[in-house]
């Protein structure tokens, strides 16, 4: 009689515990409009209680406002690591979380052309949402850039490639894969704070701690060039 005991109080803690996590878990989206504008608002307000939930206390940590008048976006991609930075007009950039990022298969390196599957390296900004992501939402960035355009000029390089994204879900074709959970957080802050007010570095490594990752043997001359500005740039970002 006791083994059966047992035996019902694990199998209820198991219910317990799985009912448990179940209501945790990331509501599936719900769009009922196929203008974008709507869409986009209709998802930040579905996830915005949650994102702010998961974001506040984080943001207290740092003595940040939240939301805050700036952010930035630091990944690096031998680390497999997104920084979350943040500012208001008081204070100087702050570390506020890090998400892990899925790996695309292309490896260290700048993205030079049409499906290399590299996660392109430089400075960036998001230009547009897209609610209706298959990759749960995503946030496309500004790849190719001014600079991107420069060095393929001088390599005469074209087909680039385009739409980069930040986006949900555990896979990556030369994409920033950050999971659905976690994209719904930078999601509802970029909105929050606006594209504008939003910056990305994208590095092989993280440079601020060892020289560049890359082997530089079969990348453009230009590649060193590159590496320093993004050192620079990095140098802001502190712990």
């Amino acid at each position: 009689m006791f083994k059966n005991y047992k035996i019902i109080l694990v199998t209820i803690t198991a219910i317990l515990v799985t009912s448990c996590a179940n209501s945790n878990k990331l509501p599936p989206k719900k769009i009922t409009t196929k203008n974008w504008n709507k869409a986009n608002q209709q998802v930040v307000n579905q996830y915005i209680k949650r994102a702010d939930a998961q974001l506040l206390p984080h943001f207290q940590n740092a003595a940040i406002s939240y939301p805050p008048k700036k952010i930035a976006l630091l990944t690096f991609k031998h680390e497999q690591a997104m920084e979350l930075w943040a500012k208001d007009e008081r204070k100087e950039w702050r570390y506020i979380k890090t998400y892990p990022i899925t790996p695309a298969r292309g490896g260290l390196g700048p993205k030079l052309k049409e499906n290399d599957h590299k996660i392109p390296e430089g400075s960036y900004r998001i230009t547009h949402f897209n609610p209706f992501s298959q990759h749960h939402l995503s946030m496309m960035i500004n790849y190719p850039n001014t600079q991107d355009k420069a060095f393929a000029q001088r390599d005469g390089r074209t087909n680039l490639g385009k739409e980069i994204f930040i986006h949900g879900r555990n896979s990556s074709a030369g994409c920033l894969s950050i999971g659905d959970e976690n994209v719904s957080q930078v999601y509802v802050l970029v909105n929050r704070v606006g594209k504008h007010n939003t910056k990305i570095i994208i590095a092989p490594n993280d440079l601020r701690k060892a020289e560049a990752k890359t082997h530089l043997d079969n990348q453009p001359d230009w590649v060193p060039e590159l590496y320093s500005e993004l050192h620079q740039q990095l140098a802001m970002f502190s712990t």
